[in-house]
């Protein structure tokens, strides 16, 4: 059986599991968050819905990136 080609053994947070899974958890969670806002918004034109899912999407990014850090981070501890 061949060795892997990549292996790790992180001290600390694995953040590349942060990373991944904040990636997958944003558009899971943000895409319908962005649907649903949208709805009470006018747009008019697609730079203003681009401008719009941008915008909210920054803002599910950074709260799914902060709790998916904390919950490595307090796993991490136990």
């Amino acid at each position: 059986m061949p060795e892997p080609v990549e292996t790790t053994n992180p001290d600390g947070v694995d953040y590349g599991w942060v990373m991944q899974v904040t990636f997958v958890t944003t558009i899971l969670v943000g895409a319908p968050i962005v649907a649903l806002l949208s709805t009470s918004v006018d747009l008019p034109t697609w730079g203003a819905r681009a401008e719009f899912a941008v915008r909210v999407g920054a803002v599910v990014w950074l709260v799914v990136a902060l709790a998916v850090f904390a919950y490595a981070k307090r796993r991490q501890s136990d």
